[in-house]
């Protein structure tokens, strides 16, 4: 691996990682806690903070997520899988309809590192026929028929129309949970749920969402670099000038922590020897 990449793009490996750590020199400057809740890198709170792409709010010592048109809580975040969950919209009380309709529901911009996972089981309320239609199961066997009849504020809903249940991870839910007239008027969401349990013993509701491994940190000058690990350089891949601080004196980036770290070699449970650069970069175009 070069010390300096050039056109490295770093995405999410679907794999758990197997690495020894090393002694870790220039971390990206990390965001100061929101209430007791730690913000950990690439996400920023600030421009100063962080990795300015993967932008987040604190407000009233709450981390928020913002959507293309909405916010929602974030509710945890594990930042070695680099995922967090975000709590749904609820119900408009006594009603079967999420609060969260006018907008259309969760729509994320899709030219931001941030997408939703396949982890996330979808129950679909308040269904036209329409739904009839998709692939979703809107059958009477579907889950979503065991929530309405099992939970309170959705027995509104029971109200003879469609229900339907699916799971995220296809082209058209890795960016949004859509709400509206023509399909569906309500929604809830579940992350990692076994449908073997009862609905009483099913996590809270929560989506679940990922972001890609963050680019080396950016730069306008030296100065914003520490000159012994790192070099304010241009960005070849960026075609817009933009300049970051590339690794030196054969050290590697570590996108999960922001930092320039030594090169080390782990094994993975194969008994293949990797090193961490090797583990964190998918691609190199």
């Amino acid at each position: 691996m070069e010390a300096t990449p050039t056109n490295l793009i770093l995405f999410l490996l679907p794999s758990i990682l197997f690495i020894s750590r090393a002694p870790h020199v220039t971390p990206a400057t990390p965001c100061p806690p929101c209430g007791n809740t730690t913000v950990p890198f690439p996400l920023s709170t600030t421009p100063t903070y962080g990795d300015s792409a993967y932008k987040i709010r604190c407000t009233t010592n709450t981390l928020v997520f913002d959507t293309l048109n909405n916010s929602y809580p974030i509710e945890s975040i594990n930042p070695k899988s680099q995922r967090l969950v975000i709590r749904p919209a609820p119900l408009v009380p006594n009603t079967c309809i999420t609060t969260d309709k006018i907008h259309q529901g969760i729509q994320l911009n899709n030219t931001l590192p941030f997408n939703i996972t396949s982890s996330n089981t979808i129950v679909y309320l308040n269904c036209t026929q329409a739904l009839l239609m998709s692939p979703l199961n809107c059958s009477s066997s579907s889950l979503c028929h065991t929530y309405i009849n099992a939970t309170a504020s959705a027995s509104v809903c029971n109200n003879g129309l469609l229900c339907c249940t699916f799971r995220t991870g296809g082209s058209t839910t890795s960016y949004q949970i859509r709400v509206r007239d023509v399909g569906c008027s309500a929604y809830s969401s579940f992350v990692n749920l076994n449908p073997d349990l009862p609905v009483n013993r099913w996590p809270q509701p929560g989506l679940e969402i990922q972001w890609l491994l963050p680019r080396e940190t950016v730069c306008t000058s030296q100065k914003d670099c520490d000159s012994a690990t790192s070099a304010c350089g241009l960005d070849p891949s960026s075609g817009s000038g933009i300049k970051r601080c590339f690794c030196i004196n054969d050290l590697v980036w570590d996108p999960i922590d922001g930092v320039c770290t030594k090169k080390t070699t782990s094994h993975d449970p194969n008994g293949n020897g990797r090193n961490r650069s090797e583990q964190v970069a998918a691609h190199i175009v």
